[in-house]
Formats: structure tokens, C-alpha cells, sequence
């Protein structure tokens, strides 16, 4: 499940490609547009920033920008960063114990199967599609 810092996320980016033009987007505008908390975007812009999805500037006529155009960014990228891990069950999750169980689990095709097909989902969509 999605938690509400990944969709709040791309709600963000999105409105951020959307309003940017040629300046930046102070986040209070983003805040009062979506219905969202300030404070509570506040969280979500650090791990933008600094994987460089965002750029942010301080101070009058700031606010924040896309580094790149809304084609470059895949929807799985962004919810990577704001969430925890997408996968469907915990053994698939990145540096996880090897489950005993491996070996003879009849579900794990399965979920890599699930995982598979919903990772490659989020890849193959855009800031640009959800414009």
C-alpha cells in the first residue's frame, strides 16, 4: 500500500512541472492548491532534494523547481524514495534475512511475479503521464 508521504509526493511533483514555468514554486502555494499541510510537505521535499529530483531555493522569489523535464521521471522512482520499499511480503525486501523457507515456499514466484509486475508498472509511467 501507498502511504499518503508517496502520494503527496507526486501530487507535489506534479504540481510543481505544472506552475513552475520559468521560476520556482513556493511551497505554500503547492500547500494551498493540493490541501495539504505545509508542515507535512515540509517532510516529504528533503529526499527529493537531495537525490536532486527538486531544487530548492530560500528566500523571496524561491520555492522549489523540477531539475528535469516531467518525461524524465518515473513514478517508481518517486515512490522509492518516499517510501519505505514497495514490495508485497517482506522476504523480496532489499537486505532482507534469507527466509528459510526459500527453498520450499510454493508463494514465492508468486509475489516476485507480483512485485515484478508492479515495479515495471510504476517504470513505465511518468510525471508527464499523470499531468
Amino acid at each position: 500500500m501507498i502511504s499518503t508521504r508517496g502520494r503527496y509526493a507526486l501530487r507535489v511533483m506534479i504540481d510543481i512541472a505544472t506552475n513552475q514555468g520559468d521560476g520556482h514554486v513556493p511551497m505554500k502555494d503547492v500547500a494551498e492548491r493540493q490541501g495539504l499541510s505545509l508542515k507535512y510537505l515540509e517532510q516529504i521535499l528533503p529526499p527529493l532534494t537531495r537525490r536532486g529530483l527538486l531544487i530548492g531555493i530560500q528566500g523571496k522569489g524561491g520555492g522549489y523547481r523540477l531539475t528535469r523535464d516531467p518525461k524524465d521521471y518515473r513514478i517508481g522512482e518517486v515512490l522509492r524514495l518516499t517510501e519505505k520499499d514497495l514490495e508485497p511480503v517482506g522476504c523480496l525486501k532489499e537486505g532482507a534475512p534469507v527466509c528459510e523457507r526459500r527453498n520450499i515456499c510454493k508463494t514465492v514466484d508468486f509475489w516476485q511475479g507480483l512485485n515484478t509486475v508492479v515495479n515495471d508498472y510504476l517504470d513505465n509511467h511518468t510525471l508527464q503521464d499523470l499531468m
